[in-house]
């Protein structure tokens, strides 16, 4: 990753960081050698270097239960601004939550 390219993933981490969430739910910026949250590693093989940036959200639901999703930004997102970015996350965690309630709550 170019210094360029770093910069930006250092205000994409800056704007994911502002992303307002359920107090459940955790957003771990997972951007190797730019920024990265304790956790990320968490349930990776050893010795396994993700491809791209990404967020890991983390939910945890009253009963102990947690769902987790990796949202990969992949190269195709790198020329887009960094609010795009970001919109881009936001959208990919409100389907994951939406996704939670359909199996939580059989989709109210």
């Amino acid at each position: 990753m170019d210094e360029k390219l770093r910069e930006k993933f250092k205000k994409v981490a800056e704007a994911v960081r502002t992303i307002m969430v359920e107090p459940d739910v955790e957003l771990l910026v997972c951007f190797e050698g730019v920024e990265k949250d304790e956790g990320c590693d968490k349930d990776l093989v050893p010795g396994y270097k993700p491809p791209y940036p990404y967020v890991k959200v983390v939910y945890r639901t009253g009963d102990g239960d947690v769902y987790e999703k990796k949202i990969d930004i992949g190269p195709e997102l790198w020329d887009k601004s960094v609010e795009d970015i970001k919109k881009f996350v936001e959208f990919e965690i409100e389907q994951f939550m939406e996704e939670i309630d359909s199996v939580e709550y059989g989709g109210e």
